[in-house]
């Protein structure tokens, strides 16, 4: 991982051996405006249990998530493994929260933002949606790809329409694990801050609904959203959620990747 300009990290552990960073809001913010200050490409991910079976199962995209600048512990289930781990102020950084706060201080400083992902649609009413809060915003790159594996060429021409257009701060809404390989492979491309925030797009849209504080705070989210999206969701949640306690509870018993 790279060092930041301050020279000092939150703490870090591994969880099933993918890295996720202690940290919170502030934190993250301040770093971030920081990178974006020094014209350097850089990518964060937000950490969910369904990223966490996908590198336990998947090296390469283990290898890409731990690649990452900053890896927010964006699930409560995270932020309760992390104090698991002895990290008593862990606290979560949640992905649509961070967005919502980036938004607001990239229109303070002028830092020019960009969208990459979602259907058309659902960018749609992103961008109305985010103008509509932030009058002030310089929206500088909107783009929704197609719903399938790009070509070469294709996601060259991307990241040269990005740069071109001058994007300081990438919200980059492909979904898990898309996105985070998408920002591993583009991150030394890229002259901007770009953050993987998945459903984000989609709650701030306001096309899906999101689940209520006190579902969040009690690391229920994953059942709101099961709820609402059972067809689509059904085998994320169901399979790979037991899957990490057990797991989970193995590496806590064992110490094998704690630390």
């Amino acid at each position: 991982m790279r060092a930041n300009n301050t020279g000092t990290w939150p703490e870090s552990r591994y969880i099933l051996d993918m890295r996720v960073d202690a940290t919170n809001y502030n934190q993250v913010s301040r770093q971030i405006l920081s990178w974006v200050r020094s014209g350097a490409g850089r990518s964060v991910c937000c950490a969910t249990v369904h990223m966490v079976m996908e590198a336990f199962d998947n090296p390469s995209f283990r290898r890409a998530v731990n690649s990452a600048d900053l890896v927010t512990s964006d699930g409560m289930p995270l932020v309760w493994a992390l104090k698991g781990m002895g990290v008593a102020g862990a606290s979560r950084v949640y992905g649509p929260d961070l967005m919502r706060l980036l938004l607001a201080e990239a229109e303070r400083d002028g830092i020019r933002a960009g969208f990459l992902g979602g259907r058309p649609d659902t960018l749609g009413r992103l961008l109305e949606n985010v103008s509509a809060h932030h009058p002030g915003l310089p929206i500088a790159f909107a783009e929704s790809p197609p719903f399938r594996d790009l070509s070469r060429q294709e996601e060259r021409g991307a990241v040269s329409r990005i740069q071109a257009a001058g994007v300081q701060l990438l919200f980059v809404g492909l979904g898990c694990p898309k996105q985070e390989t998408w920002l591993a492979e583009h991150r030394e491309e890229l002259s901007c801050v770009a953050l993987a925030v998945g459903a984000a797009f989609d709650f701030l849209a306001e096309t899906k609904a999101q689940a209520p504080r006190w579902m969040q705070a009690y690391g229920l989210e994953w059942l709101f959203r099961l709820l609402t999206e059972p067809r689509r969701l059904w085998r994320r949640y169901l399979m790979a959620n037991p899957r990490f306690i057990w797991h989970f509870a193995r590496q806590l018993l064992t110490g094998r990747g704690g630390f």
